[in-house]
């Protein structure tokens, strides 16, 4: 676990806790970074994000379990954290805080939050283990 110290510490927890959308990078077999924007909630120990059954970064996380999350910003304003990201696979219910956070979001999709998670059943945990930036 990463300590998030000073003003810029202060600044990524505060991101973390108020973005919508931040940037997941994993590692295909071939070794090609793969970066996806992902819907994602920070529980002050962990980044949480569900995806679909069927996502290629699901298949390259078992093989290279270390991911960079990236927040979308300008030059002034760069945040990277690395982490080791596990699966839990056919995740039994969706965690309240990010059904809280996306509930407009899943809404705006046409869906109810059970649909959402009948569609996207797998839960990534990541835990933070550095962070760099500016």
């Amino acid at each position: 676990m990463i300590e998030f110290k000073g003003d810029f510490g202060a600044h990524v927890l505060d991101r973390l806790e108020h973005d919508k959308v931040i940037w997941l990078t994993t590692v295909a077999h071939s070794g090609t970074p793969e970066p996806n924007p992902v819907w994602f909630y920070w529980n002050g120990k962990e980044i949480l994000i569900y995806s679909q059954a069927k996502s290629l970064k699901l298949r390259n996380i078992p093989v290279h379990p270390k991911v960079s999350i990236n927040f979308e910003g300008g030059g002034d304003d760069v945040i990277v954290i690395t982490g080791d990201a596990k699966l839990e696979p056919h995740s039994p219910i969706i965690d309240h805080g990010y059904a809280k956070k996306y509930a407009d979001d899943i809404k705006d999709l046409g869906m109810t939050t059970e649909q959402f998670h009948a569609d996207y059943t797998v839960a990534i945990h990541i835990d933070p283990t550095r962070l760099r930036g500016f």
